[in-house]
């Protein structure tokens, strides 16, 4: 069996550590904010982050360009080594037609390599809850074909709960009116939002006050993950852990289910969330 390697956007949002031990290798998006750029995962701290959203700078993203892809990526192909890339979901970055073109030019240079770039569908750590079940996949001896073919299968079984805390940055994002960010601001609307079987951003719902839109979330991945084996559950949040954890408690206690990661979101995605954001990712029957 040729050896292959499975890569990933840096939108995966999962702590550097633990991307390390694993040898995963990142392709990393960038945010502009303050007048100066940086890789995503790099730069600032999480704090310093969204300290300057609070303060009103804004941020812009961009997605990765097919000639950085290929700078990674051509290292694995001289040493013989297959690719499979989980990439950013299509729906929310034009990411995913970066890395199928910097995979088409490579496979030009390189004809006898094999190079699978799959569309997740997923952000954030939808993206990471996928990356680990390919990874447990491929330390199993899966096949790069047979954990392409899993990942194909399921990924639409990735459920992405999340409620963010200030609805202007939805907005900003083109997913709310200004005056509905702004009545909603002054009455305590909190969105509750998912990713889509298209990969987008979609509000499904809404709760009056932060607590019951944290409650909600926890009980929508609850309902989601019935009947699935969820060997480890992923909490994201901007810069709001004692809401991470309160959320880390109620999937204890709701789901009985110990093995959470929690992880603050990177500065791509926490660019359109803004700080206050915080979500949980499960395997379950339909998003």
């Amino acid at each position: 069996m040729i050896e292959y390697v499975i890569t990933v956007n840096s939108t995966v949002d999962m702590p550097k550590q633990w991307l390390r031990e694993r040898n995963v290798t990142v392709v990393p998006l960038k945010y502009t904010i303050d007048g100066e750029t940086y890789p995503d995962m790099e730069g600032l701290s999480s704090k310093e982050f969204f300290d300057k959203l609070r303060s009103g700078k804004t941020s812009v993203t961009s997605q990765v360009n097919p000639e950085e892809a290929k700078v990674i990526w051509e290292p694995f192909l001289k040493e013989g080594k297959d690719i499979l890339h989980l990439s950013f979901s299509s729906g929310l970055s034009g990411t995913y037609n970066s890395m199928r073109i910097a995979a088409d030019e490579l496979l030009e240079e390189y004809p006898d390599a094999q190079i699978v770039v799959i569309d997740t569908l997923c952000a954030c750590m939808g993206e990471g809850l996928l990356l680990h079940k390919a990874l447990q996949l491929k330390n199993q001896g899966k096949t790069l074909d047979q954990v392409q073919e899993w990942v194909e299968k399921n990924k639409l079984h990735v459920c992405h709960n999340i409620t963010v805390d200030d609805l202007n940055h939805l907005h900003r994002g083109g997913r709310l009116s200004k005056t509905s960010a702004i009545l909603g601001t002054m009455v305590q609307i909190k969105p509750i939002i998912h990713v889509d079987n298209d990969g987008k951003l979609q509000v499904i719902g809404k709760e009056r006050g932060r607590k019951k839109s944290l409650n909600k979330i926890v009980d929508m991945a609850a309902e989601q993950a019935k009947g699935w084996d969820n060997d480890l559950i992923l909490i994201t949040h901007g810069d709001c852990i004692e809401d991470a954890q309160y959320l880390a408690k109620r999937v204890q206690e709701k789901m009985g289910i110990e093995n959470i990661l929690i992880h603050n979101i990177g500065t791509v995605i926490g660019s359109h969330t803004g700080p206050g954001v915080a979500a949980v990712f499960c395997m379950g029957e339909r998003r």
